[in-house]
């Protein structure tokens, strides 16, 4: 028996991720905000970058596999044949890895996304009052952004990764009666 199959991720458990650190977050930023180091914009940048980063992934390897998935089922007429651009195949332990790597970031989106959210609560209403709040806030909005996109992305590169379901798993195999 191998290792268990990699399941796809729950959406429920990403929003109470998310939902169970934005208020724990929130207590802890209420309790210490006079006491923590003013928060700058460029913080949440690297969340933007994997975001992006794995956005493109998810499109190109998509791209890809449909593309596979076309030249494989396409019969070649010799009119066409000539026309056709070689589909570079794409390696099984990459799309694996990928798959791996967009879970990890999807639950890597979702603990910011709360942590950000947190944050944001408490500075969001102190930016009248408060002389550090409107720098605050601002790297908290772009945190929360940054951090749901990135949970997008992940989402979006999993999806990618799925291998569709083929025609012959219906079949039953042969010698096998229905």
């Amino acid at each position: 028996m191998g290792p268990p199959a990699l399941t796809p991720i729950r959406r429920r458990d990403l929003v109470v991720i998310a939902a169970g650190l934005a208020v724990a977050s929130w207590l802890l930023v209420r309790a210490w905000y006079g006491n923590l180091p003013a928060l700058e914009w460029w913080l949440p940048a690297p969340l933007a970058v994997l975001a992006v980063a794995e956005a493109l992934g998810a499109r190109t390897l998509k791209a890809r596999l449909t593309a596979l998935r076309e030249a494989r089922t396409r019969t070649a007429a010799p009119a066409t044949a000539s026309r056709d651009v070689p589909v570079r195949p794409v390696e099984p332990m990459l799309v694996a890895r990928l798959a791996v790597l967009a879970q990890a970031s999807a639950y890597v989106g979702a603990v910011f996304a709360g942590v950000w959210t947190g944050v944001l609560v408490h500075v969001g209403p102190e930016v009248g009052q408060l002389q550090a709040a409107g720098g605050d806030t601002v790297a908290a909005l772009i945190g929360m952004v940054s951090s749901v996109g990135l949970v997008a992305a992940a989402l979006a590169l999993e999806n990618a990764c799925r291998v569709p379901p083929s025609s012959t798993d219906d079949e039953p195999a042969p010698g096998v009666s229905a």
